[in-house]
């Protein structure tokens, strides 16, 4: 029998794709983003782990569950960010929600069409900028944008990475029947080099994407806290910048993520023009 710490791959904040709890976080709000994040970080090594059984994982994950609401101290990381909950006096709802994607992660291979991977960011991506908003004090009228963001990022990085969970996980979050309509199965995945109908299948999930990343673009702008709504502003501008790469490049053969010198000359094109959008912002009664 294996505990949560057996699974873990050793990734951390700064490994990922787009910026958690960065330094342009207010410092008092970076602890409980940090202390989210290595919950959801561990669940997420659960759930992804390659050669452990589905009910291995799953006793682990219910295991995190009751050291996240006090029936337990069994996971560390769970006793941990139940503290900061109490002392922020916020609510367990967003990591709980996360632990059902991550539940679902341990059996749900295939998914049906674009509203079946929709529903899944709803637990998967979503909840978790709505608790850095909630961390913040912000209004929960954001949450639409949030929610088109954060979702949008999730299918960025399916897209990213669709051949390594196909190859070390089975999992394939490409709806399926897209693939049949193609003519192509997910063993299309598994090739070095995308053929031209998953490269289509791909493009077209990018653009579908897109639609979500601006329906989010206001989102930056409506935030009242300025060095949030700068961090915000910057995934935004990552992830844009990313899903166009997505609609022409093959992520089974070139680079679809940024280097750090990447995100550093994103940010510092894309700076002026967000101090510009915090001038002009209404200033609040």
């Amino acid at each position: 029998m294996s505990g949560v710490a057996d699974l873990q791959s050793g990734k951390g904040h700064k490994n990922e794709n787009f910026p958690v709890a960065s330094f342009l976080i207010a410092p008092q709000n970076r602890p409980p983003v940090l202390a989210f994040y290595n919950f959801v970080r561990a669940a997420d090594d659960v759930a992804d782990h390659a050669s452990a059984p589905a009910e291995e994982k799953l006793r682990l994950l219910e295991q995190m569950r009751a050291s996240l609401t006090g029936e337990s101290d069994a996971v560390p990381e769970g006793v941990r960010l139940r503290a900061v909950l109490n002392e922020r006096r916020l609510s367990a709802v967003h990591a709980l929600d996360l632990l059902e994607a991550f539940r679902r992660d341990c059996t749900k291979l295939r998914y049906r069409d674009w509203d079946d991977l929709i529903d899944y960011c709803r637990y998967s991506a979503m909840p978790v900028g709505r608790f850095v908003l909630d961390v913040h004090g912000e209004s929960q009228s954001l949450w639409p944008a949030n929610d088109a963001l954060c979702a949008a990022l999730q299918v960025i990085n399916h897209l990213q990475d669709c051949a390594k969970d196909y190859r070390e996980l089975n999992r394939v979050y490409i709806p399926e029947p897209m693939l049949t309509a193609a003519g192509i199965t997910v063993a299309a995945l598994g090739e070095d080099k995308a053929n031209p109908a998953l490269a289509g299948v791909i493009s077209v999930l990018a653009r579908k994407n897109a639609e979500l990343l601006g329906v989010s673009r206001p989102f930056a702008h409506g935030i009242r806290d300025g060095r949030l709504a700068l961090e915000v502003d910057l995934i935004q501008t990552l992830a844009d910048d990313l899903n166009r790469l997505l609609i022409h490049r093959d992520p089974l053969s070139q680079p679809v993520h940024h280097s750090k010198l990447d995100v550093a000359a994103l940010f510092v094109k894309r700076f002026p023009s967000f101090a510009l959008m915090r001038l002009k912002r209404p200033r609040a009664s």
